[in-house]
């Protein structure tokens, strides 16, 4: 099975996972950042670096982009119309402000769809509609090998 396939197959045994704020563990909790993280782990054995504590706001007051820097760190860009699945997507919530969701691409084609910890709810696997692809700011694949 590819890397990508393998990360949309772990990603959906996180779904009805409750959203839970700084936390990782499936079936129990999770934010957006801990299902990454939680695949990662899945793929790779162990997290590629130590995730400090972040508050909700993700760096708003500041406008700093932590998020996307990570990202780039770990993962590989791509471009943005370059969609597969299992690329892992970050949002921009609110024009102007920082990067500060995140999920991972489970189909393309004419229904696009991703997994994501929603705040208020869990992860769920939702149509990656028109409001959210314009939200889109960066995509990012797993990477073949860790760095």
């Amino acid at each position: 099975m590819s890397l990508s396939k393998q990360a949309v197959t772990e990603a959906r045994l996180w779904i009805g996972t409750p959203y839970q704020h700084q936390t990782s563990c499936c079936g129990a909790g999770t934010d957006c950042l801990g299902l990454l993280r939680g695949v990662w782990r899945a793929l790779y054995g162990a997290e590629p670096a130590r995730v400090p504590a972040y508050t909700m706001d993700w760096s708003e007051p500041s406008r700093q982009e932590a998020l996307l820097e990570a990202a780039t760190q770990h993962l590989c860009p791509k471009p943005l119309g370059d969609a597969a699945e299992g690329d892992v997507l970050a949002f921009r919530m609110m024009a102007g402000g920082p990067a500060k969701h995140v999920g991972i691409q489970s189909e393309i084609g004419a229904e696009p769809r991703f997994i994501h910890a929603y705040s208020g709810q869990s992860v769920v696997e939702n149509t990656l509609t028109a409001s959210w692809r314009r939200r889109i700011v960066a995509r990012f694949s797993f990477p073949e090998e860790v760095r």
